[in-house]
């Protein structure tokens, strides 16, 4: 059975993607950001309808940027549907899925689905879960989404920080960083998500490792051009996409760099480094390099990108939340954490 199918190009709008291109040619990088910046009122975010409390706030508002859509202009997937893992043919054994596994039960969220909608509001084994991915920092972070012992569920708010998804959650409205999942703005504001292990891993990996688990599948397959990356060169670039913030030194911004945030202090390891080393035993976790993972911000068909690997984190056998992003993300959200190269 075929599940996912490829459109052609010409029919898909990427919004996120077109706005960033246009600007960038019609005044200029420099005068695009200046527009945008123009954005970061809360006086003109109401005035799009929000009913975030923005008197309370964690930020300086001047770092909020426009992505180009609006309000869940990415949508969201609010009800996921899966297939069996021997029911799924159509991916490549290489492509990139995040994989969540809770009491035994496991799912693979496949990233060509993941880059067109970004959260996926999902329940796994009696848990309440948001799958998310932000395609300009590579982050896969999955949350338990009950807030203040409240179940809730995220949206995209078309806004960005330091090249960063901003979700927000439609009880209250707040708004909060994805890579940190902490709320910035709102009545929320200061609380934190608990973040739940995954990993990104083959999609040949994934059906080895769990014959009876479940895959996401797109409700309607022809809404997205499920297959093809709208990013394409993206982790190639010399520089991120909307991003203000002081580059890393002595390293790519766009280099990827696994990230541990497991302890007191955080751990940033460079993929180079660990693919050298092949594994790199630290404070009692294993951090091990996997072969055999494409990028999904290469090259225009996914089932073309490049091989970058992934990583596996693990202490006593058991993953440990980890993150495989860019030098550029641990200078922004983590400015005291030296990228061990």
């Amino acid at each position: 059975m075929l599940v996912f199918r490829t459109l052609n190009p010409a029919h898909v709008i990427n919004t996120r993607l077109q706005a960033i291109i246009t600007l960038m040619l019609l005044a200029g990088l420099c005068l695009a950001l200046s527009a945008i910046s123009a954005a970061a009122d809360p006086e003109r975010w109401q005035a799009e309808g929000w009913n975030t409390d923005f008197s309370k706030s964690s930020i300086d508002f001047a770092d909020i940027m426009s992505g180009g859509p609006p309000k869940d202009g990415i949508p969201p997937i609010d009800d996921p549907a899966f297939l069996p893992v021997f029911e799924v043919s159509g991916l490549d054994a290489k492509e990139p899925v995040m994989s969540v596994v809770i009491d035994g039960k496991a799912r693979a969220y496949p990233l060509r689905i993941m880059i067109w909608h970004e959260i996926v509001n999902d329940t796994l084994a009696g848990r309440s879960i948001s799958v998310t991915y932000c395609p300009l920092c590579n982050a896969a972070i999955v949350f338990d989404r009950t807030v203040e012992g409240s179940e809730t569920s995220f949206g995209t708010t078309g806004k960005l920080r330091n090249s960063d998804l901003v979700m927000y959650d439609r009880e209250t409205e707040s708004w909060w960083q994805q890579f940190t999942g902490e709320a910035i703005t709102g009545s929320r504001t200061g609380t934190k998500l608990e973040i739940i292990p995954s990993r990104l891993e083959s999609w040949q990996s994934f059906h080895g490792r769990f014959p009876d688990g479940e895959v996401l599948t797109p409700n309607n397959p022809g809404l997205r051009d499920y297959g093809r990356n709208p990013y394409a060169g993206y982790d190639s670039s010399a520089v991120p996409f909307l991003y203000r913030g002081a580059m890393p030194e002595g390293i790519a911004p766009l280099s990827y760099v696994v990230v541990v945030r497991d302890g007191l202090t955080p751990l940033a390891i460079s993929l180079d480094r660990l693919r050298r080393e092949g594994k790199i035993d630290k404070d009692g976790m294993e951090i091990e390099w996997l072969p055999g993972v494409r990028s999904v911000l290469d090259t225009s068909n996914i089932e073309n990108g490049r091989e970058i690997g992934s990583v596996s984190v693990t202490r006593d056998g058991a993953i440990i939340a980890h993150e495989l992003t860019f030098a550029f993300v641990v200078r922004a959200f983590l400015p005291q954490t030296a990228i061990q190269k």
